[in-house]
């Protein structure tokens, strides 16, 4: 139960940070630290979703964008 409960929390707080940081970086508006900031954070939560239910190429995906996430806070710092 306790699992379920966290797994909710990580795929709807992963994905509603995830559309706003696609927001952000689409709408141009000099907020991309933020963006990138928010893909971090998303990522790490999909993350440990992916662990906790054992979906190892989610979490392969997640790697991904992890790293990206870096390189757009490098980039834009």
């Amino acid at each position: 139960m306790r699992e379920r409960k966290l797994i909710t929390f990580f795929e709807v707080s992963g994905s509603a940070l995830a559309i706003i940081y696609a927001l952000l970086i689409a709408s141009n508006t000099g907020n991309e630290v933020l963006g990138f900031g928010l893909l971090l954070l998303s990522a790490l939560l999909f993350a440990a979703w992916a662990v906790i239910d054992k979906r190892w190429a989610f979490l392969c995906l997640q790697g991904f964008y992890i790293f990206s996430a870096i390189v757009g806070l490098i980039r834009w710092s």
